[in-house]
């Protein structure tokens, strides 16, 4: 198989979807490997590192796409990237098609095969590549919540773990799971007062157990999210359904009864954001205000600290992608059941069910569609 990797082209985006590891993981096997000249630049693997085991740099995308039997991508394709896909190709990467309808439809327009990470799910609920993402996005948002704070940067002016005699920031982190948990214990490192909010007892119990007290955990419910989010000086919304989009579970009317400068930080972005209020930024202007409140709704968190990011990535994918391209489609999803979520598109059918209920379209199973 020819499996084509090109330059991430999202805004503020320097993640690769390989490392010279993977490279030499599908080269051994037989297969070739064509790079976009610089595109592992922005993560600070160079061109010759690929080339040292196999790959071929091409000068421009539309060689990769133009050549190449599987696109790998980080993020989900842009449209000048739509139009070069061809009929048959296999594309994997991040999609998040319930929050952009119209990738969904511009995909279902050219007889491919698309391949979700976000979807691929374990049988006990998983996601095993999204969860190195989710990982550092929650890290990421309590950095950049307590960034935010500041008053140079139009915050209410808190140092997050206060000060002898002066109370910390108050962290209320809506979602337990990878992102949340995440966020949370970085805000405990930073000794601010935090809470989490989940209606799933065992991920509460989880935190409980491991911090013991140090991170208030609260079961959410309507009546507690609006106490908790109203008295926060900095709220986290990681709320994730896979493959849907995200419920909107911070009113318009609860941020403007928020405090003057308090933070909003939404992880959720990517799949419509969890905050009535949100809109996608990007890393080069990432905050906007609504009702006194900054909101910080970067959809590619991960993407500012892309060397982390890429090898966190790139160690969850490859033996997916390995498998992928050694079996093929059709047999790579009954070695690896998991990998039959991932499938969100096949020619003009939508194969999960979370992504066709949000986008209001017949939902036709993977196995059924290939």
């Amino acid at each position: 198989m020819i499996v084509g990797v090109p330059r991430e082209i999202k805004t503020a985006e320097d993640r690769v979807a390989i490392t010279p590891v993977g490279v030499r993981e599908l080269t051994d096997r037989g297969h070739e490997v064509l790079i976009e000249k610089d595109a592992g630049e922005g993560s600070t693997i160079h061109d010759d590192e690929f080339e040292a085991q196999g790959a071929t740099i091409v000068p421009r995308a539309e060689a990769v796409f133009g050549d190449a039997d599987m696109i790998l991508k980080v993020k989900e394709p842009q449209s000048s990237e739509v139009e070069m896909l061809r009929e048959g190709q296999v594309l994997f990467t991040y999609l998040h098609l319930a929050a952009y309808p119209a990738l969904a439809e511009g995909l279902a327009g050219k007889g491919i095969i698309a391949i979700a990470y976000e979807t691929v799910q374990m049988p006990d609920g998983s996601l095993p590549l999204l969860a190195p993402m989710s990982e550092i996005a929650g890290r990421m948002a309590t950095q950049a919540g307590a960034y935010f704070l500041g008053k140079a940067q139009g915050g209410r002016g808190i140092l997050l773990g206060g000060v002898t005699g002066v109370s910390p920031a108050r962290v209320v982190v809506i979602g337990g799971g990878m992102a949340g948990s995440n966020a949370a214990v970085i805000a405990m490192g930073m000794q601010a007062d935090v809470v989490v909010l989940d209606t799933d007892i065992n991920k509460l119990r989880s935190l409980d157990s491991l911090y013991q007290g140090r991170i208030v955990t609260l079961h959410s419910n309507k009546l507690t999210l609006e106490d908790q989010v109203l008295a926060a000086d900095l709220v986290i919304g990681t709320v994730l359904v896979p493959g849907a989009a995200a419920p909107k579970l911070v009113t318009e009317e609860m941020v403007q009864s928020m405090k003057r400068g308090a933070v909003l930080v939404d992880v959720a972005i990517d799949q419509g954001g969890c905050f009535e209020t949100s809109e996608e930024t990007t890393h080069t202007d990432p905050v906007f205000t609504v009702h006194d409140v900054l909101h910080y709704a970067v959809g590619n968190i991960p993407g500012a600290v892309p060397h982390t990011s890429t090898y966190a990535l790139t160690n969850a994918t490859m033996s997916y992608v390995v498998a992928l391209a050694d079996e093929g489609v059709r047999h790579a999803i009954t070695a690896h059941p998991e990998l039959e979520l991932g499938v969100n598109i096949v020619g003009d059918s939508v194969c999960h069910d979370a992504v066709a209920e949000s986008l209001g379209v017949d939902h036709v199973p993977a196995a059924e569609a290939l």
